[in-house]
């Protein structure tokens, strides 16, 4: 089957891109295709993200294994589309560079049968330029919500903080090379 996605860049313009891709290609087939259809040159990490029907973000589906035992950590390789999406699961979210953070919000729009002489992944549709520099994102939460002050400090750990702590014990200077 084709799964006719689109691909919106979270940002306040409207651009985005309509994407039509086998259902059995992998994610990595489908980071390579919103490369293309949005002109990366493909150089930067990414991933993309399972997330719930309101767009929270949930597990992380790396580009490549980074973690501490090669082949324990499931990549974009290792996942067809047909596994995470279908019509009760269509969102998923994409982020490409993370230095800029571009990030995506992708739905699964559309499951068709293959259209003959069609190659897929195509892109159907675009709309809209993508800015020059990655839309600013707010990594921040609601004052107080997790009981520290405006300076950034817990007061109940600051109480239980004693800057006079006589540190030799810890042998630092026989240790210290």
């Amino acid at each position: 089957m084709v799964y006719k996605f689109r691909v919106i860049l979270d940002a306040e313009e409207d651009v985005f891109r309509d994407i039509a891709i086998m259902d059995d290609d992998t994610l990595e087939d489908f980071h390579n295709a919103i490369v293309n259809a949005f002109g990366f040159d493909g150089n930067e990490m990414a991933s993309f993200y399972t997330c719930d029907g309101q767009w929270n973000q949930d597990e992380e589906i790396p580009l490549f294994d980074g973690g501490d035992v090669p082949g324990e950590q499931m990549t974009m390789a290792d996942h067809t589309l047909g596994q995470l999406l279908d019509e009760d699961n269509t969102k998923i979210i994409y982020v490409y560079d993370f230095l800029n953070m571009w990030t995506f919000l992708v739905e699964l729009a559309a499951i068709e049968a293959p259209q003959p002489g069609e190659s897929y992944p195509a892109t159907l549709f675009s709309h809209g330029d993508m800015p020059a520099d990655a839309p600013d994102k707010q990594f921040e939460a609601d004052e107080n919500e997790f009981g520290y002050d405006e300076d950034g400090y817990d007061e109940d750990d600051l109480d239980e903080f004693d800057s006079g702590e006589n540190f030799e014990d810890y042998g630092f200077e026989e240790n210290w090379n």
